[in-house]
């Protein structure tokens, strides 16, 4: 409980500046990548089960298995009914398909049985938290998935904070070293605006592949570097 106190005391006492500093990183980016855009956007069902896919890998895998899933199967009512064996050897190029395959399956299998349907249209309307706790309570959904599918096929403002995006926001100093990935969700929520979350979400993570990368990052490359904790506390990097 202490810690948890220290924690909201920490993050209430730093917030003005990392605001600032969050505002800041937005902008520059938008001058250095422009308004990104989001990929051809997908029903929130198949975002669910595209973004399960994307866990642990990268775009290319997920999106082949993605398409090899609806491939073999002619509806997600198909996918429900399939023998989970099937379903793991469609997503196998996406990995951890013995995971993933049973994830799937059951998600859908539990909005079917409560909700009749293999839609999530019935969630535009809900609360945003409501819609974030309806998602987080299936086996496979983290906060990031939910996020995902909110923000990019519901409409539903969420900053999805995936392994690019906490590196960045650790390094460049917006967030204690020490916060976690969860609670990195809702502060990102409030450093940025919701109108920025689309374009901040995209462009750092951008940065994240291309410029801070996890082994080596190329602080003398980066569009940051100006501001950044991590640069400016190197010897001999300024």
């Amino acid at each position: 409980m202490e810690n948890i106190k220290f924690l909201q005391k920490t993050l209430e006492n730093r917030f003005p500046s990392d605001q600032q500093k969050a505002q800041w990183l937005h902008q520059r980016l938008l001058v250095e990548y422009g308004l990104p855009v989001w990929r051809t956007p997908l029903p929130a069902i198949d975002e669910l089960v595209s973004t399960i896919l994307s866990q642990n890998t990268n775009d290319h895998n997920r999106d082949m298995a993605f398409a090899r899933l609806r491939s073999r199967f002619p509806s997600w009512d198909a996918v429900c009914d399939a023998n989970v064996e099937d379903i793991i050897d469609a997503i196998r190029p996406a990995g951890l398909g013995n995971q993933k395959g049973k994830h799937i399956q059951a998600v859908l299998q539990q909005i079917r049985q409560d909700h009749q349907t293999l839609d999530l249209d019935f969630l535009i309307g809900w609360d945003r938290e409501k819609i974030r706790q309806y998602l987080l309570r299936f086996k496979g959904v983290g906060f990031k998935t939910a996020a995902i599918v909110m923000q990019f096929s519901l409409g539903i403002p969420a900053f999805p904070v995936d392994t690019h995006i906490y590196r960045v926001t650790g390094r460049f100093g917006i967030r204690p070293l020490n916060l976690n990935v969860e609670d990195c969700h809702q502060y990102m929520e409030k450093l940025f605006q919701p109108k920025q979350y689309q374009a901040g979400h995209l462009n750092i993570i951008r940065l994240g592949r291309e410029v801070c990368q996890a082994r080596k990052p190329h602080c003398e490359h980066c569009p940051l570097n100006a501001r950044c904790s991590y640069f400016n506390e190197q010897p001999n990097e300024k």
